[in-house]
């Protein structure tokens, strides 16, 4: 048999077209999911990262009392100044975690991930002060976003024993 003969490359060209072919998709396809799974992980791992570096923030200004569900009373101004940042600070990471995490229909892995964020927004409505400068908070932020944390606060301020 002559490796050079038509019939041989015939051949040689159907086997590549027939199981060449597919599996160099299936490969193809594989790594792509990989390569997606690893940015997602990436993503929240950054995300993550960023959640930390905020309650690094909160225990800097222990004196506002933010892991707390009551107003911290008696507030100087300048103490005032800091909480109204320290809360722009967290609408900017949950809106950027909502952009990035969020979305309609997801996996049982991306649902996980993203429960760890609507419970922290959640334990961050139930507290009075925060709740209560929401929507001043939202002015401007992403409407789609806005809705969201808009009815885990009501959601929170109803699910809460009068005080």
């Amino acid at each position: 048999m002559n490796l050079l003969d038509k019939e041989t490359w015939e051949i040689a060209s159907f086997i590549v077209t027939v199981v060449g072919l597919p599996l160099a998709v299936v490969s193809i396809l594989v790594d792509q999911r990989k390569e997606r799974r690893n940015e997602e992980e990436e993503s929240w791992q950054q995300l993550s990262d960023a959640y930390n570096d905020f309650l690094e923030v909160v225990l800097a200004n222990a004196d506002l009392h933010l892991r707390t569900r009551r107003d911290t009373p008696d507030l100087t101004p300048e103490q005032q100044e800091r909480l109204a940042i320290i809360y722009d600070m967290l609408i900017g990471l949950f809106e950027r975690a909502y952009l990035v995490a969020w979305e309609p229909d997801m996996t049982p892995e991306q649902a996980r991930r993203w429960n760890s964020w609507e419970d922290w927004m959640r334990e961050w409505c139930r507290r009075e002060d925060f709740a209560r400068r929401l929507p001043l908070l939202l002015k401007g932020e992403d409407p789609d976003f806005a809705r969201y944390i808009a009815r885990i606060a009501e959601e929170e301020r109803t699910a809460l024993p009068a005080a």
